[in-house]
Formats: C-alpha cells, structure tokens, sequence
C-alpha cells in the first residue's frame, strides 16, 4: 500500500474489513463462556408512585437466574448515574440535582424508566419473567410540554426542583444589551421551536460483561464514543468497586452522534449483574426500547429579539430559550443548551451586545443530551433563521441583511460579543461563493418556470460557524513492532468516521511510512489513553496527538541514528523514512533505528531504550469551521408536498485532511439536518405522557427521496490555532441544513401566502394545512 500524504482523497482503510463481514459490534463479540441474557422492564407510565413490587414469580420462573430492583440498588449502596457538568444560576446559585438510580426508588419519571432488571439464561426466559413481576403504580400528575412544564401550577417531576426549572443560566453582557434596545431604530422578535429528536444509531446501545474470577475483574463491551468516559462513571461513581476492576472494551460501532458518550443505567446494571452471578451476562435492546431509553436531542422553544440601526446594523440580540431536558439530567445534559452551543449565537456578524437567558425544564420524558453538533445546531437555526426574517421585516432580503453584518475579512481575528475569537476565515466570500455554485442570479427565472407549472420554487440561505476541538487532552502512543508495523493508540473512539484512515494518513504523511505498516487502535481501557469522540474534536485534537507522537519519534530517531552511524547529530535528516549523513549515502531506515534504539549503548542519556513515545495534545485554543448552505426546493401547494431540487454547500473546513472522508461526513450531517427540518419529531402525548413516535412506524427518518445530492465545495483558510491547519468538520452538515431548508421554505411560501416563518418538521401534511389555512382565510 502506497505512503498516504495529507490533503489526499484516500478511500478508507477499514471498509474492506468492514464490507466482507469484518465488523465486530457489541453483539458480535466474541466470547469465552456463553451468555445469559438481561431483559429491563420498564415503566408503562408518564410519573407514578411504585407502592410495591412483587417479584416472586419472575424469581420462580424457567431459566432465571437474577432479579434485581431498586430496592436491591438502595440496600447496595450504589450511586445515582451522574450529571458531570455544574452550571451556575443567574442569582449566583448552583443547579438542582434529579437522583437517578439505576433502577427507579420509589417513583418513575418518564415512560421507559427502569424498574427490574431480569437475568435468564435466554432473553425469552428473560422476558417471559419479567412479564411476571406485579409492580402497584399510582399514577401522578405529568408533563410533557418544553415551555408549558415551567408554567405555574406544572407538575413537579421533581418534588425540589421548584417550578420544573433545574435551572435559570445567562451569558453576555445583559446591561449593554439592554442599552442597545433601549437606542434601537427598529426591533424584529420571532418564536422559534427546535424539535426533539430521537438518535437511532445504525447499531443500537448494547452491552455485555464478562467476569474473570481469578482477579475478581470485570470486562463490559459497550458500544461507546470513548471507554475513559465510561469507565470511572461505572466503576467510581456507581458500582464503587474501582477503575482497576473494571477493563471497558469498544469494537466497531454502527453510529453514536453524541448519544453514545454516556452512560445509561443498563451499562451498570449488566456489570452488576456479571459480577453477582459470576458469569458472562449481555444486554441488547430492540429498536422500540432504544426509542424508550436512549438519550434524545434538542427541544428547546425560544425567544429571539434583534435590535436594529436605522441602516439595519445589528445593535444587540437577546434570546430567551426554555430548553426541555427530560426527566433527569444526563451526563452533559445540563452543558448542551448552556456553554456547548449559547456562544455560537454570535455567529458570524458584528453584533455588538448579546444576552443569552436559558431556561433548563425537567419533563416527564426521556432526557436530552448531546446529538449532533451538541448546542450548536440549536443556536445556529435559531438564528439564521431569524436574521432570514429579519432581512424580509426590512425589506433588504437574505443577501443584503448578511451583508451588512458580517463580520469582515479586515477584522480578523474577531472577538464575539460571547468571548470566543475567530483567528481566520472568509466569511463574505465564503457565502458569495456558494451563491455562485448555486447560481443564485439565475433563480428567479427558476421561480417563474415553477411558477407557470402550478409549482412554488424557493430559495434559502444560512450561514453558521461551530466552536470545536476544545475539551480535554488527548494522547497518541506509538509502539514498534517486531515486524516492522507501527502501532499508535488513540483514545478517541471511531463511529464510522474513518478515524483508522486519518490517522494512518498523518502518520503516514509525517514518517513517509506505508500505511499497511500502520496499526490504529482504539477502544480498550487497558491500553488506550483516555479520550473521547464529539464535537468535531477528533483530527484536531488527537489528530494532532499523532502528529506530535511522529515528530517526536523522528527527533529521538535522529539521536540514535546519530549513535548508530557515529555522526553528529546536526548531520542526521529524515525523509521517507529514512535517516540520513547529510551529503553521503550512508543510511539508515526508520525501522532499523527503531531496533538500534533498543541496543543501550545507543539510548540517548537520559532516555529509555526504543522509539517507543507518547505524545499529549492540550487544546490551546477553540476552532471555528464556517460555511454557507444554499437549498433550492419545489412545493406542490395542493399536497404540500416538496422536492430538494438543489443543495450547494461551500464550507471553510481549513486544511481539508481527506477531502474524500471530508465530504462524507458533510453529507451524512445534511442527511440528519434535512431529516430534522423536513420528517422527524419526537412526540409525546401530553394527555398520557406515553411516546407516541416510538418506532419507524410513526417516526419518520429521512428517506433517500429526502435526502438531496449536495453540490459540496471549500474555501479554506488556514487555522492558527493548530498544528494540522484543520477547524474539524464532523457536526457541519447537520448544522447548516435546518436553516437553509427552512428558509428555502418560507422563501417559497411567503409570496403566496404572507407566512413569515413555519416550524420543523415541515411535512407534506402540516405545510398543507399551512396553505390551506390561508386559503380559507383568503376565501373568508
């Protein structure tokens, strides 16, 4: 295989193992003893008391072997599943806390909340049992609502948390805000709503747990998104047996998208269990307990208020946001509406003053946390959605209003009224540009063709930046191998990313290696260094932990060599593998130093013997990927039926690593993006509180007649603030799609019908009876 270079569009290393049946997901794992199998039941009800639970049958049945309450976790000891993230209030007090216990004490708060967990030797038996355990509700008052929970007179989810608010957070200068409103020429307000979503991963959550007896030790194989996460939350927080205890495990994995970060009680549960019966136990969930169980995304309602100069300059935002958090507060689910995204709502204009009011509203639902883009698809809908709606309020239209505001290539870098600063980028050009892919001059004729067809044709716009590669450190460790291959442990956890190609490609490109003598592994607590996948983090952070681990290897290499060839160690270069006397043909390759370092009389003073080296990348500073989205589409006023016609992308990624990989992932982001504008919403019924969109039968993933062909596109400039050049790309699809396609909508609409804005999802169904509302009030 050929020495891979950066920038090059190298087809993945992993997809010949993968699409020959190499794979190995949670449920493929090979084990050393067979299984028993784990079966949760759960709660049928919204919020009711549990009087009593009687599990003596289920105890009595065929094949059972464990049933566990929560009055066992109680007489256990064991801790609540944590949420990481303290979030201060606007009075200077901290967050409220919601206890949840693996298994549910005393009460249930949302439909799907464990209740028993029931181990058999089969998963029927399992079942089977379960549907024997009596368990006395008694029903309580619930809700369901984003801003109606935080209503007085509400339901409490949680007795303490007053008023369902957990908490009430602000950022950006409030008072200079309200200076700017207060001298405002003109001020524009829109109600936005950003749906709730379910993940639905390819692979769903399973887990498994062997137990060695011999040192009294665990294994669970998690489908993860980073076993360092896992692990202490597991082992420290809630079974409190100890991080050396426990060896956490990640194969392949058919998807995450934030969803797999954290951990859901069943991960405990099945350790738990593993570790009572002393033998292997597996759990894995079928699509409809994955809708009841797995942690969902967005659903937040919000307030967006502009004030206008009297040339329409943005003098200051305010935004008000209630963002529904479920019935718990998950690992990161406290950060998500608060410091992930609220940052991004600068955007990319010059908005001198912005306040940011975020409301976080316990419901008696499963609880939100990151899905992809994590804060920031949120904030970027809301608001180029509402600068579209400011541009029509004014009369200046989508271009122009951007114009005006957009933060200029002269002023960079930028500091946003937020805090953050962007050290690069293009913004101008960068939206110009894509409205040259997208012939954007030529539109108009495009309308009046659709137009003479019976058909409305609309054209929308959204620009959007996404703050990444912060977070933690993240580490690279090489090791030489006997057979001349080269492995690099990562911590970072590959979900059909190709991290195995990007990173094998820097190495490759930094040592002039081949890559077929590149071995990546990740996803194993024993051996892998602690990291994670999410936020656009993985190149630029533990990318540039590989890139720092092969620097290292070549200055220690060039002492051994040195040594070895009884040079001077300014004589020694390094190329293609080799070192090199400057000037002569005496050699030597980069394995061959790698043995000679293992030879004492050749270890530089000091040092250990080998290349062996690790490398610890500490983001120094955020990146800033930005980009314009053009969508061009065709509605059918009579069915409300629509068609993509058109989906320009022009993106400013900075070094683009793999532009083949690249414009995979944007791809796979404007899928999500497009399925979360145009088919999917999470409901619950707000009578009963049960989901009723709790399987592909009423809950709509994007079909391929949805998702468009993407005309995709860059126009880079070089980040600063990292070494690889790269801004990250991963979430950037998902983030620029909503906007566009909604606006693309209200662009089509407005002309026939006066509608100024249309909530997500717009199905065929709720865009008819949009239109068809006009007309009756036209006719009326």
């Amino acid at each position: 295989m050929a020495k891979f270079g950066i920038g090059q569009s190298v087809r993945r290393v992993e997809d010949p193992r993968l699409l020959t049946g190499g794979g190995r997901y949670t449920d493929d794992t090979k084990l050393s003893t067979p299984a028993a199998r784990a079966y949760v039941l759960r709660s049928p009800h919204a919020h009711a008391d549990i009087n009593r639970i009687d599990t003596t049958a289920a105890i009595k049945a065929p094949g059972v072997l464990l049933v566990l309450t929560g009055e066992d976790v109680k007489a256990a000891g064991y801790g609540d599943l944590p949420c990481l993230v303290p979030v201060t209030n606007r009075d200077g007090t901290p967050r409220g806390e919601t206890p949840r216990p693996m298994l549910a004490q005393g009460r249930v708060r949302h439909v799907g909340d464990p209740v028993a967990l029931v181990v058999a030797e089969t998963l029927e038996q399992a079942k089977d049992a379960a549907e024997l355990i009596e368990v006395d509700y008694e029903a309580r008052p619930h809700t369901v609502g984003t801003r109606e929970s935080a209503q007085p007179g509400a339901p409490l989810v949680h007795d303490h948390i007053k008023g369902n608010l957990v908490f009430d957070w602000e950022m950006g200068d409030r008072a200079r805000t309200e200076a700017a409103f207060a001298k405002a020429d003109r001020v524009v307000k829109l109600e936005i709503v950003n749906n709730r979503l379910v993940v639905n991963s390819m692979e769903p959550r399973g887990a498994i747990c062997e137990y060695d007896p011999a040192d009294d030790r665990s294994t669970l194989w998690v489908s993860s998104q980073g076993v360092s996460v896992i692990r202490p939350v597991v082992a420290d927080m809630i079974l409190k047996i100890g991080q050396p205890k426990l060896r956490v495990r990640t194969g392949d994995v058919g998807g995450g998208f934030g969803m797999k970060i954290f951990v859901h009680p069943e991960y405990p549960l099945v350790v738990w269990a593993s570790r009572e019966l002393k033998r292997t136990v597996k759990w894995i969930p079928d699509r409809q307990e994955a809708f009841l169980s797995d942690v969902q995304g967005r659903d937040h309602v919000s307030l967006a208020e502009m004030a206008l100069d009297k040339d329409c300059k943005f003098l200051g935002l305010r935004v008000t946001t209630h963002a529904a958090l479920g019935a718990y507060l998950s690992h990161f689910g406290a950060f998500i509406p608060t410091m992930a995204g609220s940052g991004m709502l600068a955007g990319l204009y010059q908005t001198p003053a912005i306040y940011v009011n975020v409301k976080g509203v316990m419901t008696n639902t499963v609880p939100t946390d990151a899905y992809r883009g994590a804060g920031r698809p949120e904030a970027a809908y809301l608001l180029e959605r509402f600068v579209d709606h400011i541009g029509r309020e004014t009369g200046l239209g989508p271009v122009e209003i951007r114009k005006r505001n957009l933060v200029k290539p002269n002023q960079i870098p930028w500091n946003t009224a937020l805090g953050d600063t962007f050290d690069s980028g293009d913004f101008d050009n960068v939206m110009l540009k894509g409205m040259e892919k997208a012939d954007w001059t030529g539109f108009p004729a495009r309308r009046a063709a659709s137009l003479a067809k019976g058909r409305w044709r609309g054209m929308g716009m959204a620009t959007y930046v996404e703050k990444c590669s912060g977070g933690a450190p993240e580490s690279a460790i090489a090791k030489f191998n006997d057979d001349d291959t080269i492995t690099v442990f990562v911590g970072v956890q590959t979900n059909g990313q190709g991290h195995e190609t990007a990173f094998t490609q820097i190495m490759s490109a930094r040592l002039g290696v081949d890559a077929d003598r590149i071995r990546i592994v990740q996803g194993d607590s024993d051996f892998t260094p602690e990291g994670m996948t999410g936020g656009s983090r993985s190149i630029p952070v533990a990318g540039a932990a590989v890139l720092g681990v092969s620097d290292n290897i070549i200055e220690k290499g060039k002492l051994v060599a040195a040594s070895a060839m009884e040079a001077a160690v300014g004589d020694i270069e390094y190329a293609d593998a080799t070192f090199r006397i400057v000037g002569t043909d005496r050699t030597m390759s980069l394995f061959d130093v790698a043995r000679a370092a293992r030879d004492p009389k050749h270890v530089p003073e000091g040092g250990k013997p080998g290349l062996d080296d690790t490398f610890t990348r500490t983001p120094q500073a955020a990146t800033f990927p930005n980009g314009c989205h053009i969508c061009e589409l065709e509605i059918d006023p009579d069915t409300g039926t629509l068609e993509i016609l058109n989906y320009t992308i022009m993106d400013d990624f900075g070094t683009a690593l793999n532009p083949l990989l690249l414009q995979g992932q944007v791809h796979g982001g404007v899928g999500q993006g497009v399925g979360q504008a145009l088919t999917e919403k999470t409901i619950y019924d707000p009578d009963s509180g049960q989901l009723m969109s709790g399987s592909f039968m009423d809950y709509a993933l994007p079909r391929a007649d949805v998702v468009p062909h993407v005309h995709f596109d860059m126009h880079n400039s070089l980040c600063t603030t990292n070494p690889l050049g790269v801004k990250g790309a991963g979430e950037a699809g998902a983030i620029g799609a909503p906007p566009s396609v909604i606006n693309a909508i209200v662009d089509a609409i407005h002309p026939h019908t006066g509608l100024k804005h249309i909530d997500m999802p717009v199905t065929a169904s709720s865009l008819w009876a949009a239109i068809d509302a006009h007309r009756a009030k036209k006719a009326a």
